[in-house]
């Protein structure tokens, strides 16, 4: 009777594992987010604590395994709604696995980036997954070569670093050859800065796949921006729209956010989508289907992005010297009525 009015702190790993039917040591494995535990094991285990209001006593585990349980995830732009659902498939495989996220805007900037590395050489943070540009992990990949992180969306398969993505290349090319296919020759391409990977890839795909049907863009169908947000994309349009000679008759923006900028831009000039001028974005955020006319956009499983980011971070926290490779997921053209 007296177990009925022990306090949470006086509760036991070994009550929580008579409460589960489980062993000791099947407890203290999913405490510690091994993955090699059975699903249904590991939830009977995390309703036991639940129930038994069990805690966890993070210091101590913490001195014992040099572990800080917490990762960190560099986001170059907070305001981009594409990163929302990358960040949250990391935290909910590091939640599964006993791990904190803590969410770290870099603003794309070097020394932002070096200084969340330090988290991980004063042991501060266990591991990190960074989704800014190529051109910055570059500049700290010898450095941080020996530090447990990968690479989400952008990255560079020969820096050495585990990365997760989408062939950007070919997914770019399915655009043109799709508009190709709806009679658009006239083809423009809003970009985003040069310093992503992405964009550099995007660029060739499409500049590739106008020249395989034997149209050579016209540099003045390509805006290259340092932004990705909707006022950029809505003074974008009107830069195309003011073109006298050859203008295009569809545009291809590298982002739904510029998409749907350049269509409130087409808008503001009294043209309208899909009839005066074709758009397709890029990502599939949330609001891109919402819109009028809901966009035709190229979708990336960015909340699987996130999770696989997160497994492979977790792969190389457990083991370090194992080769954790590269993964491409596919991507999706999604055909709605603005183009």
């Amino acid at each position: 009777m007296a177990d009925s009015f022990r306090t949470a702190d006086e509760i036991s790993i070994s009550d929580v594992a008579q409460k589960a039917g489980v062993s000791v040591a099947t407890v203290s494995r999913v405490l510690n987010g091994h993955t090699n535990v059975r699903e249904p094991t590991r939830e009977k285990v995390l309703a036991a604590v639940a129930a038994s209001g069990y805690r966890i006593n993070e210091l101590a585990r913490n001195l014992r395994t040099a572990e800080s349980r917490m990762l960190l995830t560099m986001v170059p732009d907070f305001g981009n709604p594409f990163y929302a659902a990358i960040v949250r498939g990391i935290d909910s495989v590091a939640r599964q696995n006993g791990y904190f996220m803590l969410l770290c805007d870099t603003g794309a900037d070097p020394g932002r980036e070096r200084s969340y590395f330090d988290l991980l050489r004063g042991r501060r943070a266990d591991g990190a997954i960074c989704l800014d540009p190529a051109a910055i992990q570059q500049a700290l990949a010898e450095e941080a070569a020996t530090l447990p992180w990968v690479a989400c969306c952008e990255f560079d398969p020969a820096a050495g670093v585990p990365y997760v993505g989408i062939d950007n290349y070919q997914a770019a090319g399915d655009v043109v050859r799709y508009l190709l296919s709806q009679g658009h020759r006239k083809i423009a391409l809003i970009n985003s800065g040069r310093g992503y990977l992405y964009s550099r890839q995007r660029a060739e795909g499409y500049r590739n796949a106008l020249s395989a049907a034997g149209i050579d863009a016209d540099p003045a169908w390509q805006i290259d921006l340092d932004t990705l947000d909707y006022a950029a994309g809505e003074s974008a349009a009107r830069t195309l729209t003011r073109l006298r000679r050859n203008r295009s008759t569809a545009v291809f923006a590298v982002s739904d956010t510029l998409a749907i900028g350049v269509i409130n831009g087409l808008r503001g000039v009294g043209l309208r989508v899909p009839d005066d001028m074709a758009v397709i974005g890029f990502d599939d955020i949330a609001v891109a289907a919402q819109i009028d006319p809901p966009l035709t956009t190229v979708a990336q499983p960015m909340r699987e992005l996130g999770e696989t980011a997160a497994r492979l971070l977790l792969k190389r926290l457990r083991e370090p010297t194992a080769h954790v490779p590269g993964v491409l997921l596919p991507h999706k053209l999604m055909i709605r009525r603005s183009a």
